[in-house]
């Protein structure tokens, strides 16, 4: 895998994938269409955010591409490649439990504040990645 030279797509699976973490300049698409709902990519070295319908969904410190996003109301999965270690924060359910799991190791489980973020750091090197799966406990 590699960044996501278009910002974002829609993958064969249904999954969405976004992030060029070697971009100079920061590029962002907005509108992206995906199962009803509209899509906002912001991506560079620095920072890779993601939006749908408004809504912060996803934002990684320094850039990261993302492959193969799921959402669900149980959580959601997703492989993330970057190259350095990342500072990853999510928006899922407000003050709920979910279980952490990197690359099918537990990294136990974490709650959610009451604006529903859970963050958490994932060790990366160029070009590695890591799968990450985050599901209600």
């Amino acid at each position: 895998m590699s960044v996501v030279k278009e910002l974002i797509c829609t993958n064969e699976d249904g999954s969405i994938s976004f992030g060029d973490y070697e971009l100079n300049a920061k590029s962002k698409l907005s509108d992206f269409k995906h199962e009803g709902d509209l899509y906002k990519v912001k991506t560079f070295y620095e920072i890779t955010k993601l939006e749908r319908n408004g809504m912060f969904v996803y934002e990684s410190v320094p850039g990261t591409a993302v492959h193969n996003l799921v959402l669900s109301d149980a959580g959601m999965n997703f492989i993330v490649e970057g190259p350095k270690d990342a500072q990853i924060t999510v928006e899922l359910e407000e003050d709920t439990t979910y279980m952490v799991t990197l690359d099918g190791v537990e990294a136990g489980e974490m709650k959610t504040n009451l604006g529903g973020k859970l963050s958490f750091s994932v060790e990366l090197e160029e070009a590695e990645q890591v799968k990450v799966s985050i599901q209600k406990a």
